[in-house]
This record gives C-alpha cells, sequence and structure tokens, in this order.
C-alpha cells in the first residue's frame, strides 16, 4: 500500500505536511534548493522586517534631504520621494524572485510587524515577485497600560485586514499564545480574511549582562517540549475554524509531525531541528511518517487529520483542566 502524504494548506497543494519555516537555511537559494531536494512541502522565506523598511526610509530621506537648503531643485521637489526607493527591501523581493524561478515547490513569503504602514505596498510587491501565500508574523509586545485588550486586539485585525484587502494571495498570521480567548480571536482573524493561523510565535526574551549591565539577545533554539502548546490548542480550534492550521515551536521528528496531524494541523513547520541536522533530516521524518502510517494502515496524512481534536477526543477534558489536575495531583519527588 501505497500512503499518501499531500496535503493542503492556504488553498495550496503540498507534496506532504513538513514545511521549513523562516530561518536562515529558507534565506539564500542555495539552501533553499537543498531543502527542495530533500522533500520538503514548503518554505516559509525570512521575514521582511518592519524595521527593516523603516531603516531603508530613513537612509533615503537623508540622502534626500541633504543640501535641500542649498539647491533650488532640491526644495522645488526636483528629487524623487523616499517612497520610489527600496533598498535592503529590494534585495528580498530579487531574492524571491530568484527562488520562484528555480524551485517548484511553494514559496511563502514572510511580514513581520506591529503597524500597517507599508505593508501593503510591500505585500503586494511579495505577490508580484511570485509568493505563493503570505505569513504575517505579528511580534507585538505591548507595555503602554493604558492600551486594552480590545485596542490591542483590533490593530491585530487592522493589520489583518489591510493586507488581505490588499492581496489575492492567501494570507496566514503567526500569533502569539497570549490571547484571553484564542478561540474567539481565532474566529475574528477567519473573518478578516486570513486564511490560516501558525500557532505560535515564539517570543526571544532579552538577558541581562552582568559586566556591562545591558540588555543582550538570547536566541535559544526549540525543543521537543514546546510542541505541547501548539499541539493543545490547534486541537482545540481544529472544529470550529475553517482556514488553515500549521503547527510551530518543537517540531524535530517524524513523530511530532504525526502527533501536530493528529490533533488537525494542516502542516507542521519545522526551523530549529532543519538549523541543528540540516536538510538531511527530512527524508528521515517523511519516511518516518510514511512507516507509522503504513503500520497502523492508514492511507493518507488526510485520514488520520483532526482524528484526535477536542471535538473527537475520547476524553475531551484532557484538552482543558483534567490533565492539568492529574499531573499535579499525582506528580511526586523522590526523597533524597
Amino acid at each position: 500500500m501505497s500512503v499518501d502524504l499531500t496535503t493542503g494548506y492556504l488553498g495550496l497543494e503540498l507534496a506532504n505536511p513538513l514545511v521549513a519555516s523562516a530561518s536562515p537555511l529558507t534565506g539564500s537559494l542555495g539552501s533553499l534548493r537543498r531543502l527542495q531536494d530533500a522533500g520538503v512541502g514548503a518554505v516559509v522565506l525570512p521575514s521582511l522586517f518592519e524595521e527593516q523598511v523603516e531603516h531603508d526610509q530613513f537612509q533615503i530621506h537623508q540622502v534626500l534631504d541633504y543640501g535641500a537648503g542649498s539647491f533650488a531643485e532640491a526644495a522645488a521637489g526636483y528629487l524623487p520621494e523616499a517612497g520610489d526607493y527600496n533598498l535592503g527591501t529590494d534585495g528580498y523581493v530579487r531574492e524571491l524572485e530568484d527562488a520562484r524561478k528555480e524551485l517548484d515547490l511553494p514559496i511563502i513569503a514572510s511580514l513581520n510587524g506591529t503597524s500597517r504602514g507599508g505593508w501593503v505596498r510591500y505585500a503586494t510587491r511579495l505577490e508580484s515577485a511570485g509568493a505563493d501565500a503570505l505569513e504575517l508574523n505579528i511580534y507585538l509586545i505591548v507595555t503602554d497600560p493604558g492600551q486594552d485588550c480590545a485596542t490591542v486586539e483590533q490593530r491585530y485585525l487592522e493589520l489583518v485586514e489591510a493586507v488581505v484587502g490588499a492581496v489575492d494571495i492567501p494570507v496566514s498570521v503567526k500569533i502569539s499564545p497570549f490571547f484571553s480567548s484564542l478561540p474567539h480571536m481565532a474566529r475574528r482573524f477567519e473573518e478578516a480574511g486570513a486564511s490560516g493561523l501558525v500557532l505560535f510565535n515564539r517570543f526571544y526574551q532579552p538577558d541581562i549582562d552582568l559586566d556591562d549591565l545591558t540588555l543582550v539577545p538570547n536566541l535559544v533554539l526549540s525543543t521537543p517540549d514546546e510542541l505541547r502548546l501548539p499541539l493543545r490548542w490547534i486541537g482545540i480550534l481544529r472544529e470550529g475554524f475553517g482556514g488553515s492550521l500549521a503547527a510551530t515551536s518543537g517540531v524535530h521528528s517524524a513523530a511530532d509531525v504525526i502527533k501536530a496531524i493528529l490533533v488537525g494541523a494542516d502542516v507542521a513547520m519545522m526551523a530549529s531541528a532543519l538549523l541543528e541536522d540540516g536538510p538531511a533530516l527530512i527524508p528521515r521524518i517523511l519516511e518516518g511518517m510514511t512507516q507509522w502510517l503504513e503500520e497502523r494502515d492508514y492511507e493518507s496524512t488526510d485520514q488520520m487529520r483532526g482524528s484526535m481534536a477536542l471535538s473527537r477526543a475520547s476524553d475531551p477534558e484532557h484538552f482543558v483542566r483534567a490533565n492539568y489536575v492529574r499531573m499535579l495531583s499525582t506528580f511526586t519527588v523522590p526523597l533524597r
């Protein structure tokens, strides 16, 4: 029996549910070719950051403003507007265009930011450059106690609505788990036009350098333990959310991909494990998935998808409080 690993994600057909998420490994054409040759189902390019766009625009304004008080042509609008130029962003678009020419698998471009700004214009540029879909990575840390949750949520929704309204390709939203009512917010994202959700964004926390007394970045790759959070919420959301669901954070093995599909994920996204082991990990994962499915007489990944979601679980309380209560009441520490 031949197992069918194909899956649908954001309206796209993928050869399998394993997606290389945004990382340095998806940032060059050479490594993208290696990922394709290894058999990955799709790739997400590294993010085009809001700060990157703003930096480009700031540099352009500095150039255009230089000598504006000395030359009448400059003061009279002789020079073009800053919006006519793109520096680092041009490189991102060129890389996407090159990847589209070379690769046969779906390519998802990524935008990372917190405000509408120029995202609509850049979303349309990425669409024109050949992106099959867009992933909005909304990395928003709220520090103002005057902003209530409704205001913050509306900010998310307005950004999604603006981008979705500007492009014809599907748009997914990569979010954090820190919403007071995630199922309600998922519904609102769907109503705003999102074709899918990516669960979850990993917020990288700063550390403190005790010698210099400065905040320093601290990047720690994921571990398989982190998969449990997206597993829980995908299982809860699967029945009520009509779009695609992607599991990310903690996907390291064939078993992790299978678990994600069982609770209802359409795809499982992987970055840390690929950074550690390289594209050679991909065929091993696909082989492990195929063997597991064959041993249990599954004909396809679609056949098992969502079979352990909240709505179909034999004990739905494990998704909410039962597992929490049982764990705390039975956990013991050996006496020393």
